[in-house]
């Protein structure tokens, strides 16, 4: 069996890598003739852990390799996964030109049959669009080929995508026919030895699943932010109120950490088109739309901590940026609160300073013409610094040296945008804390 994975982005580079390394035949097309020849190098344009070693394993024993033309291959491929980008519309519908124009190709070219996978996030419904656009292709050339049209959404989170994909909880796959779920029993097939759970249904069930998912992940921590504003006003502690709520069994532990609100390519685009392929149905998401307002002011929230601490004069001050991914294991800046937090920093006339332990890059092409500092690593950032704002939660920053820390700075001054360090130590300490939900004296 020969796949296609169509995308070389985050989803089907993974995607791609990890079909490989089960013994499977897998090509990863993309139009970027640059991005294709960069891989065929082994050069991985993602930081993802793991992900390195396996492409460049998997290319150099021939199971994986990389081409352009997905035209040029068609009749060697019995799977072609769909893993093109679906980026957010004005209106927060989710853009499908690139899913249809892959759907397009597949229709001028086809030879015999195909099974046609989408792994990308899209509505409810795309399934639908993509076999209409296959079949006007066919169509036209008059032709009768058969194919079938299958939904399998991706649930990876980045930092452990590797892991998720080789070993995931479940793994959602929607089909329409015997003869597809058949194809896609035997693809899983290599997985199912690790007896995870492989769930059929419908095709719209399918699609609906991944959204749903994503949407219920946001809304419990922009719950739990509403949660921590009101603990700040009321004097409660959110991570107490944490450590109740998740011991009962029926809510759980898992997304239930108060912070600087959430970004990533995927809860932020996945919310805003939930909510717009509502809105198309006549259904009002009003608890969805009140969880990307309550993101979007959770965002503010760190400069809005500094500018307490400041009296609202940013004036010669300069500010230090511990994190600048969206998460921990990742170089991924899309809806980061970092962004946020630095752009206002910058309008309010401030210094800043940066660091990050994969997302330099990324955050140098961000504000390719903004003079921001990039520090060389952590304690350099700190150098003169008139607070400190942790951002994103990675390891080397959680159990620094704080005497050193005290010694760089030149305010002791410390915003905890994850609630990661220990209030009464640093207050101890001599240092000014401040985090998210939990009150305190100026």
């Amino acid at each position: 069996m020969k796949i296609a994975i169509v995308g070389t982005g985050y989803v089907g580079l993974v995607t791609g890598a990890c079909f490989a390394e089960m013994g499977l035949d897998v090509v990863c097309i993309d139009i970027d003739e640059a991005k294709i020849e960069k891989l065929r190098k082994g050069i991985i344009p993602i930081y993802e852990p793991g992900l390195e070693e396996l492409v460049k394993k998997n290319s150099k024993e021939r199971r994986l390799t990389f081409a352009t033309d997905l035209a040029a291959g068609i009749d060697d491929i019995d799977i072609i996964f769909t893993a093109v980008g679906t980026p957010s519309d004005k209106d927060g519908s989710a853009d499908l030109r690139y899913v249809l124009d892959v759907a397009r190709t597949i229709g001028r070219h086809m030879n015999r049959y195909v099974l046609v996978v989408t792994k990308s996030t899209v509505p409810v419904g795309t399934a639908e669009q993509i076999r209409r656009t296959i079949q006007q292709e066919l169509d036209r050339r008059g032709l009768e080929i058969p194919f079938d049209i299958a939904s399998n959404p991706e649930f990876l989170k980045e930092g452990n995508a590797v892991k998720d994909f080789m070993s995931p909880d479940r793994v959602v796959v929607g089909v329409e026919s015997e003869h597809a779920r058949k194809l896609l029993t035997r693809l899983y097939k290599p997985f199912m030895l690790n007896n995870f759970r492989v769930i059929f249904m419908d095709v719209p069930s399918a699609e609906m699943t991944k959204y749903a998912a994503n949407a219920m992940l946001a809304t419990r921590i922009s719950f739990m932010n509403s949660i921590a504003t009101l603990c700040e006003a009321v004097g409660a502690d959110v991570n107490m109120v944490r450590a109740g709520m998740g011991a009962d069994m029926r809510i759980g532990k898992k997304f239930l950490y108060a912070g600087c609100g959430y970004g990533g390519s995927c809860f932020p685009k996945d919310v805003r088109a939930l909510i717009r392929t509502a809105s198309q149905h006549g259904v009002d998401m009003e608890i969805l739309q009140a969880v990307e307002t309550v993101n979007i002011r959770q965002k503010e929230q760190l400069f809005k901590k500094l500018s307490a601490r400041f009296d609202g004069d940013f004036t010669g001050k300069t500010v230090a940026v511990w994190g600048l991914s969206f998460k921990p294991e990742t170089d991924d800046m899309r809806e980061a609160p970092s962004v946020v937090l630095i752009d206002a920093l910058l309008a309010a006339g401030c210094q800043v300073r940066v660091y990050d332990p994969a997302a330099m890059d990324e955050a140098r092409r961000i504000w390719s013409h903004t003079p921001l500092y990039w520090a060389a690593d952590m304690y350099d950032a700190l150098l003169g610094a008139d607070a400190l704002c942790l951002v994103t939660e990675w390891s080397p920053f959680r159990m620094p040296a704080w005497s050193v820390v005290k010694k760089l700075m030149n305010r002791p001054c410390i915003i905890d945008g994850r609630n990661i360090y220990d209030a009464e130590e640093l207050r101890s300490l001599g240092f000014q804390y401040d985090c998210i939900g939990r009150r305190f004296d100026r």
